[in-house]
């Protein structure tokens, strides 16, 4: 069962979203401030991807680097497919490239790629936390782009505060409290003093005000 302390913080986040009158599908965002954590020693960093029981609400784009035979699998899965003479012509045109990467939430890459996908274009795709996951030649993507799809991406680099989707309003307080929830145990696993290194957390839809959860 959901904490309620958590479930009371998205009621009332959501409550005073319907206020506000707004006409689109705002989207529900955690921050997370820690303490007593030195980031600056890479290995305390949080760098994590969380697949959200409910998922994220709104779609992400998922692009994957892939050669004949998985490039053909993917058609009508991934968003955006980059075969082998494509990536030669982005690793040249660098603002097209990063545009790309700016553009999709998560890479795929056949296996066979990604020792070039690491020289040729790992400078753009490395500092944005976006390089590839593998995929064998002759796996199926659909499992690993569908599970990508209700993923999101924990990272706090070297600050002390950091944000990531839990959802969007249409999915519920409950199970918006439950996405938070798995979010928050994911990154105290991470932390030498588990919660008692997370000095708050606060939710907040895309236009209304932050409301404390811990």
């Amino acid at each position: 069962m959901v904490e309620a302390t958590i479930l009371k913080a998205v009621e009332a986040a959501l409550a005073k979203s319907k206020e506000q009158g707004r006409k689109f599908k705002q989207t529900v965002d955690l921050a997370i401030n820690l303490k007593n954590v030195d980031l600056s020693i890479p290995k305390n960093r949080i760098e994590e991807e969380v697949p959200l029981p409910h998922g994220r609400g709104k779609g992400v784009k998922v692009a994957i680097f892939a050669s004949a035979d998985l490039a053909a699998r993917s058609r009508g899965v991934a968003d955006t497919i980059i075969t082998p003479d494509q990536m030669n012509e982005l690793a040249g045109d660098k603002k097209r490239f990063k545009k790309l990467v700016d553009g999709h939430t998560f890479f795929l890459a056949e296996a066979p790629l990604m020792p070039t996908i690491g020289k040729t274009l790992g400078v753009v795709l490395g500092p944005r936390g976006k390089m590839p996951r593998p995929l064998p030649p002759a796996a199926d993507p659909k499992p690993m782009i569908e599970n990508l799809r209700r993923t999101v991406r924990v990272r706090s680099k070297d600050r002390r505060t950091f944000h990531t989707v839990v959802g969007s309003e249409d999915l519920g307080a409950d199970k918006i409290a439950e996405n938070i929830e798995l979010v928050l145990k994911r990154v105290e696993v991470k932390l030498e003093q588990g919660r008692n290194n997370i000095e708050s957390a606060w939710i907040k839809t895309t236009m209304g005000p932050a409301e404390k959860v811990v």
